[in-house]
């Protein structure tokens, strides 16, 4: 008989917000570790991708701080709870998971992720933390420059910790922990334990418990697997189509930014609503296109492995790898962007003749069990996975946006260096700035709006102009006794 979370020792006011936020029955992860994380053990948690991982680390965390640990009142820059992820996607949703529980005792949670500007992340910790919920790199940098102490944490948690291992992030992570008391309890959860961190567990954890429900590379029972293959590139590129062409929502994995860029407006100008997520993207944009894809306002999720972790959103049906990953980790990863906390869901490998013998080996490191098929966009099978074909949504125009005009001129609109640069500009818009007038030399008109014709406006020696824009010369104004104050002998240029 499956456990309650209150028989597992979850206190009323947590088991109230998780029934709020519809969360019942706790996940197989949760019902072995819960007991030993809530008894202050420390904990090794190995579960598949979507097996709760997170409520797993989240309901301990927040019970404990909020009972007999908590550390007095609130102090600004010293936090009681620590959480580390490896990206800012997967710290942000770690801090919306936690959000509701905290709020059951009124615990303060703030993320901190680098791609923005610090300002507000440092105005949350001088103002005081419970939890603070990091991305590695940004934490190091604060702790630097001593705007943030681990000092009183009392509670670790490393979620992703071999993802933390294979980015490199190791040294920093060891720097973090070692920076946070010795006797406190730690807590690392991860869909497989390797790649250095049994280094993290020696040094960092003590008399740990190992809870794993899963094998590290064990795929989702209910997970369905496909293995499209295709003769050449303008099949693949039709087929990819075909199948983000469904209703449900699809996430599209490439291994390029650039190649993710290009396919998420392709699709969107062939009329079905995508938007990409990458490294190359700004915070922002990557939370604007997230929301667009939880909303339901683009179907379809075209990124790279950036978001193989970490990044859940509710009922994606289809995950399709359209460029195959390069280990099979990866491509479990991804996977399990679908098929998550008991739902189902189709996985597919579009495959090129070139690539079917690396696939094949990935597959069995994967323990993946999928005879492939050929197919092209209209194939039966094809047919059956997509389904009902979604509504083709005419693309937004997007809007020209004209350069913005300082003072009123543009700079150099005679084109390249010759022409005649801030015509009409300057500082009041009465003359040229200090742009090349004409045909070339020094031939600045700056001046006031005042048309006191103060530049120096020398004609100096020629050059060939070298766009073919038609240049636009700034008018001399004079001043008000008719003549120019300015310098306007004829002399040669000198080279600067």
């Amino acid at each position: 008989m499956t456990k309650t979370f209150a028989e597992l020792g979850v206190r009323d006011p947590l088991v109230k917000a998780l029934t709020a936020n519809g969360i019942t029955s706790p996940f197989p992860i949760q019902v072995d570790s819960l007991p030993d994380s809530l008894a202050g053990r420390d904990v090794l948690g190995r579960g598949k991708t979507g097996s709760g991982k997170t409520l797993a680390f989240s309901i301990p965390m927040v019970a404990r701080l909020a009972g007999d640990l908590a550390g007095g009142k609130r102090r600004p820059g010293r936090p009681l709870g620590l959480v580390l992820a490896p990206t800012r996607e997967l710290a942000t949703q770690i801090t919306a998971a936690m959000e509701p529980l905290a709020a059951a005792y009124d615990l303060r949670i703030t993320t901190i992720f680098g791609g923005v500007s610090q300002h507000r992340q440092v105005q949350a910790l001088k103002a005081g933390v419970d939890i603070v919920v990091a991305c590695p790199g940004r934490l190091e940098d604060l702790m630097k420059q001593k705007l943030v102490s681990l000092d009183a944490v009392e509670i670790t948690v490393l979620d992703e910790a071999d993802h933390m291992a294979d980015l490199g992030f190791l040294p920093v992570v060891t720097k973090l922990l070692a920076a946070t008391p010795q006797n406190g309890q730690r807590l690392l959860f991860s869909a497989t334990l390797d790649n250095g961190v049994d280094k993290l567990v020696k040094r960092f954890l003590h008399n740990e418990v190992l809870h794993s429900v899963d094998d590290a590379n064990s795929p989702v029972a209910a997970m369905t697997h496909h293995v499209f293959d295709v003769h050449g590139v303008d099949a693949k590129k039709a087929l990819v189509q075909k199948l983000a062409s469904g209703t449900g929502r699809r996430i599209l994995f490439m291994r390029t930014k650039h190649q993710a860029r290009k396919l998420a407006r392709q699709l969107t100008e062939a009329g079905i609503p995508s938007v990409d997520l990458h490294g190359n993207l700004s915070q922002a944009a990557r939370d604007r296109n997230l929301a667009a894809f939880s909303a339901g306002e683009a179907r379809v999720l075209v990124a790279t492995d950036v978001a193989a972790r970490g990044v859940h959103v509710d009922d994606v049906e289809l995950v399709v790898h359209v460029d195959p990953p390069a280990e099979h980790k990866a491509y479990l990863h991804r996977s399990g962007r679908t098929a998550r906390a008991g739902s189902a869901g189709d996985v597919v490998t579009v495959v090129l003749p070139e690539q079917r013998k690396d696939l094949a080996i990935l597959m069995r490191k994967a323990a993946i069990k999928v005879t492939p098929q050929q197919v092209t966009a209209d194939s039966e099978p094809v047919n059956a996975l997509v389904g009902e074909i979604a509504p083709h949504v005419i693309p937004t125009a997007r809007p020209t946006t004209q350069p913005t005009n300082h003072g009123g001129g543009q700079r150099r609109s005679g084109g390249g260096r010759n022409g005649g640069g801030r015509a009409g500009g300057g500082r009041g818009g009465a003359q040229g700035g200090r742009g090349r007038a004409g045909q070339g030399g020094r031939g600045q008109g700056s001046g006031h709006a005042s048309s006191q014709g103060s530049g120096r406006g020398q004609s100096g020696r020629t050059a060939a102009p070298r766009t073919s824009a038609p240049r636009t010369s700034a008018p001399r104004a004079a001043a008000p006794n008719g003549t120019g104050s300015g310098n306007g002998q004829r002399r040669r240029a000198t080279r600067p």
